[in-house]
């Protein structure tokens, strides 16, 4: 087979698997405008295939994709995405900026549309805690349409981050149902110290654990106030709201 031999099939395409990203140290990237984006990145590209040289059938049997796409690269994980002490971060909180924490995000294409709008609303860095999917599973990847290359993702205990966090002076901000009202608070972009914006876990919120350490609590508002339709809004779409309103002040 031109291009690629067996055994190469065989790497590739196990690193769809988590366990294989994790002893490897390597994740996959699809499409053209995806692989450029990774080559032009920080990031170390190991490899890049194309369709083109390997054939339809090796692209096949190497994508997770449903459809072969054009190009396919191997990218080296950026050294710091796993931090295991929480003061390894406290430089980074100490320039002040606003970041997301996000506790235990599941679902793959909320992890990669969450990356997405902190891309587009300048989100300084994205912490997450260690339950929370993996940022480099294919599905997750490809739903950050880039983003995943310009927004600096940490994974990390989240309550001793937001504890380092309050004792710089910075803030914790969550969202809750008895919250106070979002568009009649406060809020601190983090000019001059950290503010972290949590975003809970799609089944069941903000952890016991975090919530305790939420120094200021907020509440979307549905509209009409008093009829709420909806029991609540999907991860994301909550982020993208929630951070625009903090952009907007």
């Amino acid at each position: 087979m031109a291009g690629i031999s067996n055994n190469e099939i065989k790497r590739v395409k196990a690193l769809q698997q988590k366990k294989m990203r994790d002893a490897e140290g390597l994740f996959i990237v699809e499409g053209e405008k995806m692989v450029q984006e990774a080559v032009d990145s920080p990031f170390k590209v190991e490899h890049v295939y194309y369709k083109s040289e390997i054939g339809e059938e090796a692209m096949g049997r190497i994508t997770a994709l449903s459809s072969p796409s054009p190009a396919l690269a191997v990218v080296r994980k950026p050294a710091d995405a796993y931090v295991n002490d929480a003061s390894d971060l406290k430089p980074l909180l100490q320039e002040g900026g606003l970041f997301l924490a996000l506790d235990t995000i599941r679902d793959p294409g909320n992890l990669g549309t969450i990356l997405r709008i902190a891309d587009w609303f300048g989100i300084k860095a994205v912490f997450a805690a260690k339950d929370t999917v993996d940022v480099f599973n294919p599905k997750v990847v490809q739903s950050t349409m880039g983003a995943i290359f310009r927004v600096k993702m940490h994974y990390v205990d989240l309550p001793e981050l937001s504890k380092i966090a309050l004792s710089l002076g910075g803030k914790v901000y969550g969202t809750f149902l008895d919250g106070r009202n979002m568009y009649e608070r406060d809020l601190d972009n983090g000019a001059d110290s950290p503010s972290i914006i949590v975003i809970g876990n799609e089944s069941v919120g903000i952890s016991d654990a975090m919530a305790a350490l939420v120094s200021d609590r907020l509440y979307i508002p549905p509209y009409p106030a008093d009829q709420p339709g909806s029991e609540s809004l999907n991860a994301a779409i909550a982020t993208a709201i929630t951070v625009a309103e903090f952009r907007r002040r």
